[in-house]
């Protein structure tokens, strides 16, 4: 990777650790780091080992030792702080969602293209090797015509009424929770892997826990997972914890998405499965190393993660020999690698592997009809409104 390359991360939560952690994978300097309390500022400094923690988001942009600006922040401050570093001529990774509105996330896809920076969005989930090994398959025809696209999303990190998370509150989160903060990881892979867009969604929303336990103080994403959860202030609860979702894409196929953040057993179970007219394809984030292939006239098969085995595309994102395992943390390093060099080769017309501010907007688009069709109990066209 080229090492003239340098970065900064807003935010210092568990994302923010991940990238900082995936950056120095990749051999980029990452020069130093913001949070969001001056408090969190000097821990990151600490904990990673920075050179240099910023006073604040103006020093941030200003600096101009930096050409990549990743930000990790509660997804409120999304919005501002990507178009602050947009203006100052910085690229930016951003964590999803890219902002609370449509509204926002179509100024920052208009900034971006002004100030000709790369504006990625972090659906690093594209970044199995299996994930493009499905979209080449598929790409190349080799299912047929899509007819059905299914799957589902389970956590249970926010199971108990004592969990608790920023993402819980909808100033700070956004007016959904399951649909932006997991499912539309699952809409931005399966949209990439088939290159169908989905046109019109019939959903149905629940807060499974109306009333929750906020601490007095602040928790990291999955730590109330540990155990010794305080039973603070009783709040209300207006997220939704659970989804399903009936799904229309453009060719005529069908699909559906179910979504929770309450499914006990599940910690982080992504799974999908495309039918198509010839055969099918399936994989599970549970076993990222294998995809199912399946048919009607010979035995169906197992495609195990081996550079040896795969195509072209897949065999590029694939950093380990065969029987070596590749897994979660390794999504963000193959991400970040495609996205610096994409900056590096400096033909921001070329196609991309990666989400960008563009593939951000859509997903956020496809959220407004979402959130429309449960308030309005009917099927409801994406982007009509």
């Amino acid at each position: 990777m080229p090492d003239k390359l340098k970065a900064a991360v807003v935010g210092l939560g568990f994302m923010g650790g991940t990238h900082i952690e995936a950056l120095r994978r990749i051999g980029i300097d990452v020069v130093g780091c913001l949070g969001v309390t001056p408090e969190e500022t000097q821990g990151g400094v600490a904990r990673y080992g920075l050179a240099k923690g910023y006073a604040s988001l103006d020093e941030l942009v200003a600096d101009p030792a930096l050409d990549v600006v990743h930000v990790c922040t509660p997804n409120y401050l999304h919005h501002a702080q990507v178009k602050a570093a947009i203006q100052a001529g910085k690229h930016v990774i951003c964590e999803k969602p890219l902002a609370v509105t449509s509204a926002e996330s179509r100024e920052l896809v208009a900034l971006a293209r002004q100030h000709n920076r790369v504006g990625a969005v972090n659906y690093n989930l594209r970044f199995f090797p299996l994930a493009h090994e499905a979209h080449s398959r598929v790409q190349a025809g080799s299912l047929g015509e899509i007819w059905l696209v299914h799957g589902r999303y389970l956590q249970d990190w926010l199971l108990y009424p004592t969990d608790w998370n920023w993402r819980l509150e909808s100033d700070q989160g956004g007016t959904m929770r399951a649909v932006t903060d997991i499912g539309t990881h699952w809409f931005d892979l399966l949209t990439w892997i088939t290159g169908l867009k989905i046109t019109a969604v019939f959903a149905d929303l629940a807060t499974v826990i109306p009333t929750r336990y906020k601490p007095s103080g602040a928790v990291e994403t999955y730590s109330n997972m540990l155990g010794g959860a305080e039973k603070g202030q009783a709040v209300a609860i207006t997220t939704d914890d659970y989804a399903t979702i009936l799904l229309r894409f453009e060719n005529g196929a069908r699909g559906v998405l179910t979504v929770s953040q309450v499914s006990a057993g599940h910690k982080n179970g992504l799974e999908w499965e495309i039918n198509g007219a010839e055969s099918s394809l399936a994989w599970s984030q549970d076993d990222p190393n294998n995809l199912w292939l399946g048919f009607r006239d010979r035995p169906n098969e197992v495609l195990a993660k081996d550079p040896s085995l795969l195509g072209g595309e897949a065999r590029g994102y694939a950093g380990y020999p065969g029987g070596h395992a590749e897994g979660y943390p390794d999504t963000f390093k193959q991400m970040f690698r495609a996205v610096y060099g994409y900056i590096e080769a400096g033909d921001f017309s070329a196609p991309t592997p990666f989400a960008t501010f563009a593939s951000g907007h859509a997903e956020i688009v496809l959220c407004d009809a979402i959130a429309r069709s449960n308030q309005e109990k009917r099927w409801v066209e994406v982007g009509a409104e």
